[in-house]
């Protein structure tokens, strides 16, 4: 986070890492929950990265916005005692920026900062729950956000910290490591 979190974005959709993950806690045991993330922009900026002074600056408008896009935990519903029992992961959640994607992944811009958050939804009340509709409101519906999972989508990382940090710690990048 103090880095500058980036994520790559690809056209086949990449997932994201690290992934998200969140413990839950004061749900209706005996309830039924869906668990849902989207992802929305931080401000309507577009960025560039800057190699002489390591900085991320505004480099004008954001481009128009793409259609929202929800990820529905797989293992929605559940009760809200199989929710309060497990870190919830959303490791299975994967970014795009093919516009014209038909496979669910949530679509985001290429330079443009974004906040994932996390929705907490009680099943009557998520009834219409889609991947391309709008999470629903009102009561019933708990929305969280983190500022430290703010990330810049990137097709290559921009910031050498970052290359490291993600070649050191993703167990999927065994590859790049010397």
């Amino acid at each position: 986070h103090e880095v500058g979190t980036e994520m790559i974005i690809t056209k086949a959709g990449r997932r994201m890492f690290p992934a998200m993950r969140v413990k839950i806690s004061g749900l209706d045991p005996h309830r039924q929950y869906c668990i849902a993330m989207d992802i929305i922009p931080v401000d309507n900026k577009r960025y560039r990265y800057v190699y002489h002074s390591s900085k991320w600056m505004v480099a004008g408008n954001a481009d128009s916005p793409v259609p929202p896009r929800v990820y529905i935990h797989p293992d929605s519903p559940a009760s809200g005692d199989t929710w309060m029992r497990q870190v919830i992961s959303f490791d299975k959640l994967k970014l795009t920026n093919n516009e014209l994607d038909d496979q669910g992944h949530i679509i985001l811009h290429s330079m443009h900062k974004y906040q994932p958050r996390v929705h907490v939804i009680r099943k009557e009340c998520g009834e219409e729950l889609s991947p391309i509709k709008a999470i629903p409101g009102g009561d019933g519906v708990k929305h969280f956000s983190f500022p430290e999972t703010v990330f810049t989508t990137v097709t290559a990382y921009q910031n050498q910290q970052i290359t490291r940090l993600k070649i050191d710690r993703n167990p999927f990048a065994k590859g790049f490591r010397g």
